[in-house]
């Protein structure tokens, strides 16, 4: 059965690309060049895989820091409670600031800051500890800003990754062993050429010779 499937394997190669040494040129060109092109992909896909783990560390290191910020925020949860000491009028949000950084061609966000401002409180009007509990609010945001922008970036190296060992597996799994069983099919073709035509060579020479032969023996 194995054999079999080989021999409809060859059949469907032979269909496809020409048997000629111009196809052969073409084959062999195009297998050189997948075999320049994969290291690099490779490589890629190595840089991607070690920035996908680095992010997911980075991100289990906020998540943890955020932990301990709503850990301590919990001896104030009844406080918070009274409605007369919003939360959402403690700080005021205006951006989260970022650069663009390049990693292995993809483009991604980096976290800088939480551009926000504490509200201003009048210390004889408010608790004293709505004061420590602004500065509180203000670093969960800023944590949950930067957590927010890490995902983004998890997730845009993700479908780099996907789509670079995808890549990967064309070149290692179809194009690469495609070209080199073209090659050796087209190969064969030729040198099977190469043979009849000297088979032919050899039987018109011999022919002739008979020809010759005959005549002299004619005359």
């Amino acid at each position: 059965m194995e054999a079999e499937g080989k021999f409809c394997y060859s059949k469907t190669i032979m269909a496809k690309v020409k048997l000629t040494k111009t196809e052969l040129k073409a084959q062999s060109d195009a297998l050189k060049r997948f075999q320049r092109f994969l290291p690099m992909l490779q490589l890629k896909k190595q840089q991607l895989q070690a920035e996908l783990s680095s992010i997911s560390g980075r991100l289990e290191e906020v998540a943890a820091r955020e932990a301990q910020e709503r850990k301590a925020l919990q001896p104030w949860v009844s406080l918070f409670s009274d409605p007369a000491h919003d939360l959402t009028s403690l700080v005021t949000v205006h951006q989260i600031v970022t650069t663009t950084s390049n990693i292995a061609g993809v483009a991604i966000p980096v976290f800088q800051k939480l551009d926000a401002t504490p509200a201003t409180l009048d210390l004889f009007a408010t608790p004293a500890w709505l004061d420590a509990a602004a500065g509180l609010v203000l670093r969960m945001l800023s944590l949950k800003a930067e957590r927010a922008i890490l995902e983004q970036q998890y997730a845009l190296v993700a479908l780099e990754l996907t789509m670079t060992s995808q890549r990967v597996n064309l070149f290692e799994k179809v194009k690469i062993p495609a070209c080199k069983e073209n090659i050796r099919i087209i190969k064969i073709a030729i040198g099977d050429q190469q043979t009849a035509s000297v088979t032919r060579g050899k039987i018109a020479k011999g022919r002739s010779k008979k020809e010759g032969s005959d005549e002299e023996d004619a005359a």
